[in-house]
């Protein structure tokens, strides 16, 4: 259960290769509807390529270790999980209105180049590469349930499968619309860290760790009791990849990372990390560069040496080792196979890394 590249079951495709005959078979469909509709599933193509894929791992490793026997069905699903992830980083890019993703143009970014070189105001180039963004998300998250509903599990397997993803896609966009919310500091008093935390529990554990774990375990044939126990491992694991993936967004490097450094600090996002830091001391100096979409790397720079210095980044980093180790003690206490405890311990590791 390592973040790498997922392997496939010995008598299954690998979730990769089920990925890629879905998005050829949207590739073929798209051939009659036209030039842009082709550029824009190839876009779509696109944003579904690289990253480390370890949601569609943990599908195929869950469903393993758990004793399964539907290795195609199990991959299958780990395509699916992927292009719902697909889906939300597309419209999230739209939302926070990034043209970039892992360093190069993102669909928004694509549609928005080519509307200018062709002669577009800016106000249209916008308005184009906003229009891709959302149908290209719309479309993963068709292919994405579609996938599910196809992919040769058993009627009442395929069924609980679909119920998992209607939950998911409900929560992670209330958390997204929470996201939004808080940034834009309506409410008079500061937010709790309790209730930030809930928004990104929301907005990206669901989908990104409870749901492949529970999805493996369902097509496994696993009790309901185990599956309920994933989706809490999921639940802790994934609040302290958000929280690893918040420090990202302010201390990453935009190279390794292929996500901006400044966009969370010009938009105002209230993550945990600033959440802690308007407790602190060191908020008044901090305040006016936060939300300001003028800001540059200088001044940025400063916000985070006054992040460091308070104290908000260590109170991060030890908050998500801390849900870390809950999760591996959850592991131990649910008594599943040893293999998924070094599962598991592989995965933290690899996230605690992300963080350094």
């Amino acid at each position: 259960m390592s973040a790498d590249a997922p392997r496939g079951s010995a008598a299954g495709p690998t979730p990769d290769a089920a990925l890629t005959e879905v998005l050829d078979g949207g590739a073929a469909r798209a051939a009659g509807l036209g030039a842009d509709y082709g550029r824009l599933w190839s876009a779509l193509t696109d944003a579904s390529a690289g990253g480390k894929r370890f949601r569609p791992a943990l599908v195929v490793t869950a469903h393993d270790l758990l004793g399964g026997h539907l290795p195609g069905p199990a991959a299958r699903v780990g395509a699916a999980v992927e292009l719902l992830h697909t889906a939300f980083v597309i419209h999230d890019d739209v939302i926070d209105g990034d043209h970039t993703r892992r360093g190069r143009p993102n669909v928004s970014g694509t549609f928005a180049a080519a509307a200018t070189a062709a002669g577009a105001t800016p106000r249209g180039a916008r308005t184009y590469a906003d229009t891709a963004g959302i149908l290209a998300g719309d479309l993963a998250l068709v292919a994405a349930v579609r996938a599910v509903a196809c992919c040769g599990a058993p009627p009442a397997t395929v069924e609980r499968l679909l119920d998992l993803i209607d939950r998911t896609v409900h929560v992670t966009a209330a958390g997204e619309l929470a996201d939004v919310r808080l940034s834009l500091d309506l409410d008079d008093e500061h937010v709790p860290l309790g209730d930030v935390l809930t928004m990104c529990e929301h907005k990206t554990a669901v989908y990104s760790f409870e749901l492949p774990l529970q999805a493996g375990a369902v097509l496994a044939g696993a009790e309901e009791t185990v599956v309920r126990r994933l989706g809490e491992i999921g639940r802790l694991v994934g609040i302290a990849f958000q929280l690893i993936d918040d420090l990202q967004g302010v201390f990453g490097d935009e190279a390794v990372t292929g996500k901006s450094a400044l966009t969370d600090l010009r938009e105002g996002k209230h993550t945990p990390l600033i959440a802690h830091a308007r407790s602190t001391q060191a908020w008044e100096a901090i305040a006016p560069f936060f939300g300001d979409p003028a800001l540059d790397e200088a001044r940025a720079d400063r916000v985070r040496e006054l992040l460091v210095d308070c104290g908000s980044r260590d109170f991060i980093e030890d908050l998500a080792a801390g849900y870390l180790d809950t999760a591996l003690n959850v592991v131990r206490e649910t008594g599943l196979p040893g293999e998924f405890l070094d599962g598991v311990v592989a995965l933290t590791r690899d996230l605690l890394r992300r963080a350094a």
